[in-house]
């Protein structure tokens, strides 16, 4: 079930990740006024049916550890997007999603939390595998660009990359000491006080047509509050490796409705990468639930 609820959160995130491309190509938002809107619908709900279950002498010994998770969970957002603006979309979509199951096994065997054998290593080699044959399309080039953006790039891509690691490493402890719901209620506010700080620099749009509006409201209930919570109770359950691998889902769904909803080619690569992916996560399965399950997680 925990391994379910992590590939269910990387789902609900793929058909975001759909919405918002959407959203961007076709009605000219910003990616970073549809994550504000995100963050905040999210948020409101969230607050809605798990704010009287914050308990604050249980809040308070973690205070610090929830606002620099909060803000990593805002931070790998923005930097991805800074990512974007400089080298295009492939590059660092790739190095967002490929890198976090890297850092995190080094950590975890580092830590002791992950035996180091050779079931682990094709486990984490056939994911990231996987999702690069899903993502890369067959004779696709990006844009060409110059060495410093494409440096800069990079290092946004890197640090969006080290931020996600750093919050699957820490969220499975909130989730566990605060419960799911409250846990997730607490990181969501602040990942929206954090998003909103780019609206400095650009402000933010609320769309004014109602199909529009629906899709908004979706991108927050769904892949904001719904999908975060099942991370969360994913979380306090599985190791941390299990975790970001299981939320490869992510892109493996975005393609597949792009295939299907919207008529791009799924080609013979991408349905061997979803293979692999799918094969790595069927291995996890005997890996990666803990010995103990903590007493209050929702």
């Amino acid at each position: 079930m925990a391994l379910a609820a992590a590939c269910g959160a990387g789902v609900m995130w793929g058909t975001g990740a759909l919405v918002v491309n959407v959203l961007v190509a076709t009605y000219g938002f910003t990616p970073e006024n549809v994550s504000f809107w995100r963050f905040i619908i999210g948020a409101v709900v969230l607050v809605m049916i798990f704010g009287r279950d914050i308990k604050w002498s249980r809040l308070r010994p973690l205070l610090v550890t929830v606002l620099l998770a909060g803000t990593s969970m805002a931070g790998y957002v923005l930097l991805w997007f800074l990512g974007i603006e400089q080298i295009g979309a492939a590059v660092p979509t790739l190095i967002a999603l490929c890198l976090p199951p890297v850092i995190v096994t080094v950590i975890s065997v580092i830590r002791g939390q992950e035996a180091a054998d050779l079931q682990l290593f094709l486990v984490l080699a056939g994911s990231i595998l996987g999702t690069i044959l899903i993502i890369v399309k067959p004779g696709a080039s990006g844009a060409a660009a110059d060495w410093h953006r494409t440096l800069l790039g990079v290092m946004f891509s890197v640090g969006s990359a080290s931020l996600y690691a750093g919050f699957a490493m820490i969220s499975g402890r909130l989730s566990t000491n605060l419960g799911a719901g409250p846990a997730t209620t607490c990181l969501t506010v602040v990942a929206a006080a954090v998003m909103s700080l780019a609206a400095l620099c650009r402000p933010f749009t609320w769309p004014s047509d109602i199909p529009l509006q629906a899709w908004f409201l979706y991108l927050g209930v769904v892949t904001a509050a719904l999908a975060l919570l099942a991370y969360s109770w994913g979380a306090a359950r599985l190791k941390p490796t299990a975790l970001v691998v299981a939320t490869l889902f992510e892109p493996l769904t975005a393609v597949l409705l792009s295939a299907f909803l919207l008529g791009q080619h799924f080609g013979l690569s991408q349905w061997g990468g979803s293979v692999l992916l799918l094969l790595s996560i069927w291995v996890l399965g005997g890996r990666t639930t803990k010995a103990h399950l903590p007493e209050s997680l929702i």
